[in-house]
């Protein structure tokens, strides 16, 4: 993912940053507890792809951007 993309991509749902998971090839939104695809280098930032994340997952996010 390129770096410069991530700094302008935002949550469809709660407008925050995201943050790149490179293992899972996925988009974290702590905010909305979610967590977006990327397939082939391509975010797919639509609700109805994410899956929820579930709060111990959201917890390790939160202190890995901290």
């Amino acid at each position: 993912m390129d770096p410069k993309l991530l700094d302008i991509l935002v949550c469809p749902v709660s407008k925050t940053k995201l943050i790149f998971d490179k293992a899972n090839q996925e988009l974290i939104s702590t905010a909305a507890n979610l967590a977006f695809p990327v397939r082939d280098g391509i975010p797919i930032l639509l609700e109805d792809e994410a899956r929820q994340l579930s709060s111990d997952e959201v917890e390790k996010y939160r202190k890995q951007k901290a």
